[in-house]
Formats: C-alpha cells, structure tokens, sequence
C-alpha cells in the first residue's frame, strides 16, 4: 500500500526532557508514511482508518495504542472528508533507544520492558485494560513536569510490559538499524553537517551547498523529511548547547549566548525563551535549585 520511501522525521527533546510528549491534529505534515530512529507511543484518540506499521496494514479505531521500536515505517490514514480536519487525533510520547537502554541497564526490575523493547521492533498494539492503562497514563504525561514527568513515564512502561496477553505483534519484519534510501542518506549528511557547524552562522544556501541542491528547494526537502523548518532545527540546537552551559557553569550569559551561535543578547533570549519558556538566567537559577536540591539530598 505504501509504495514510496519513509520519510525520515527528525525528533527533538525539550532541554530539559528526556522524552518528547506531543499531540498533532489531522492532517498534519508528520501524519505521513515515515520513520525515526526513536522509539514511538502512539494513540489515535479519535476518527478511525487504516494504518501501515511495516508491512502491516490492518484497520483502527478510536483507543488504538501501539509501540513502534527505531526505523520501523509507519502512518495512520484517517477516513474524513478532504475539508475535514480532526482536533489532536494523535497523542504521542518518542524516546530514544539511549534512554531505553539507561533504564533497562541501571534497574533490574526493568527487564520485562526490556523484552517489549525487543518485540517493538515489529511493532506492538495494545488490548484491554493495558491499552486503557496506556491511554490514561499517556494523558497524565502531557499535564505533568518535572520528576512527576518521568515517573508517569516509567509507570506507564512498567505496565505496557507486565501482561503479554494484552498486546500483539503486528509487522512480519523488522527493518535494519541502518537507512539506506537516496533520500535519508541525504539526509544523514545534511544533518551531520548541521551538528558539526550549527555553534557558527550557517546560512541554508550552505547547508544544501551538501546536498548539492538550491536552497529553496533544499528547504522544501528538509521540511518535508525532518518536519521541521532549517532555521528551526538549527535554532533548537542552539539553545540545548545554551542550556548545558547555563546548568554546568557559572560562565557569563553573554559570553554563552556567543558561544551558542547567536550574534546578540536579544536574539538570544528571544529564542531561548521561544524554546525553554523562560529567560536564560530564570533557566540558570532553576537549574542550580535542582542541583543543590539533588546534593543536600546526597549529603542527608
């Protein structure tokens, strides 16, 4: 049914997150046929369709909630009119195999969910009171900060995991780690060049200069792969490189914000706080409450 190659989507955290929380209406530029090398939680919350995980293609409805592991294509095509659009049809929760394997590592208790990571590979959709579980937990997550964020988080894990009766293998095959399609091997080069440059100016006509493309059309190409915009992406970067540096020490926020990419103090926290939804020295402060709050503990 899907004859094309997946588009490649490009994840980005929140500075301080160690998960991506979202939610997109319908359509959406990222509702389309595509992978990540992320792992995906995802639930339909409404309007019902046909959706394609790997070479499955098999019908949803409402409530669907499935696990998709790192690479592995997949799209849900909702059945509206071509006028119609669905309010937040798609809540969502995207975690890198790093994290994963953090936690599966440092806790024991950990390994059923090291087995659903395993059996994600060929993506897994959720039944009963798991998938009910699931939805609510998902739901609690995008209310939640801080600590309460994550523990939600492995709470929701721990019980995806515990009953394997409640969910089912959905893919025949699990696509290799590696991409190896003419568009995502652009890509990959295109996105290394952004990561080793992105603490310089560094103009789109630049960028597509790497993919031996001219610039509009680089930018049409990078949008519709990544779902994000070139100055975006470069943008984001920027201000996670800030955010380490403002956490880590005592350096001057001016100097940071050189240091970061930015070319003046203004710039730079307007798209600090674009980013973060605080200024640089609010992020400072609460940074430096969290750790002094994290060394008393040590100390008691």
């Amino acid at each position: 049914m899907q004859a094309s190659d997946p588009a490649l989507e490009v994840v980005i955290c929140g500075p301080r997150e160690s998960f991506r929380w979202a939610v997109h209406d319908y359509p959406h530029h990222l509702a389309k046929w595509h992978c990540h090398p992320e792992y995906e939680l995802h639930l339909i919350q409404s309007t019902g369709g046909r959706m394609m995980i790997g070479d499955h293609v098999g019908a949803f409805e409402p409530g669907c909630l499935v696990l998709t592991g790192p690479n592995l294509p997949h799209n849900w095509v909702s059945a509206i009119g071509p006028d119609e659009r669905v309010r937040e049809r798609d809540m969502l929760v995207q975690f890198t195999g790093a994290f994963a394997q953090s936690l599966c590592d440092g806790f024991p208790e950990f390994t059923d969910v090291r087995t659903l990571l395993s059996e994600a590979a060929f993506g897994i959709e959720f039944t009963g009171a798991t998938a009910a579980f699931g939805r609510r937990k998902l739901c609690e997550i995008g209310h939640a900060s801080g600590p309460r964020r994550l523990i939600l988080f492995l709470e929701l894990m721990a019980q995806l995991a515990a009953d394997r009766r409640e969910r089912r293998s959905l893919s025949h095959c699990a696509p290799a780690l590696g991409l190896h399609t003419a568009a995502s091997r652009r890509l990959e080069r295109v996105i290394a060049f952004i990561s080793s440059n992105y603490l310089r100016e560094l103009s789109l006509s630049e960028a597509a200069g790497v993919c031996n493309m001219e610039a509009t059309a680089f930018s049409r190409f990078f949008k519709h792969q990544t779902g994000h915009n070139f100055s975006f992406f470069v943008n984001q970067l920027r201000v996670q490189h800030a955010c380490t540096l403002l956490a880590r020490s005592e350096r001057a926020i001016t100097e940071i914000c050189y240091e970061s990419g930015y070319n003046n103090t203004a710039n730079f926290n307007r798209q600090f706080f674009a980013v973060c939804g605080q200024t640089p020295s609010a992020y400072r402060e609460s940074a430096r409450a969290v750790r002094q709050g994290h060394e008393g503990r040590v100390a008691a």
